[in-house]
């Protein structure tokens, strides 16, 4: 009897552990569709007159976001999403909310990161763009560093985003 019970606490205990990482992952996966909708909410298209027309100046790493002074889709800097990259990062508290201000000093308080990048298709660069978004407990990481790895309570997003006309 003394055995089962033992035996059933070791089950307990992992039991427990499993339904923590589950929150965490789909915390980040929630986290990491939220910042993959507002991106491929941006303009990217072609005007009336058949040009191409690219939001590059929103600043989505700011909550709400602000129609000046980011970075947009602009392409990102290689290792934009395994380093903390001004304009392509933000930070994410216990509850939910963007504590970050698209810097790379990680502000206190921050649970998550969330880093995106924004990089051309190298089929057709002019009008097809590679949309990343990774999303990582703060405590996975060194100072401001992703490993290359993949943590058990990691997402990350990838979409394609091609012109379409306005």
């Amino acid at each position: 009897m003394a055995a089962s019970v033992a035996a059933l606490g070791q089950l307990f205990a992992v039991a427990v552990a499993s339904n923590r990482g589950a929150r965490y992952t789909t915390y980040a996966a929630s986290l990491a569709v939220q910042k993959m909708e507002q991106l491929r909410g941006l303009t990217y298209g072609f005007d009336a007159l058949a040009l191409p027309i690219t939001d590059v100046s929103t600043n989505t790493a700011v909550y709400p976001a602000n129609p000046t002074g980011g970075t947009g889709l602009s392409a990102s800097p290689s290792g934009a999403l395994t380093t903390n990259t001004a304009g392509y990062v933000d930070f994410i508290d216990q509850y939910g909310k963007q504590i970050g201000s698209g810097s790379t000093s990680i502000p206190t308080g921050t649970v998550y990161t969330r880093r995106w990048s924004i990089e051309p298709l190298p089929t057709n660069p002019n009008n097809t763009i590679l949309v990343q978004v990774i999303v990582t407990r703060f405590r996975n990481q060194s100072v401001g560093v992703l490993s290359t790895g993949r943590s058990p309570d990691e997402a990350r997003l990838v979409s394609i985003k091609t012109r379409k006309a306005q």
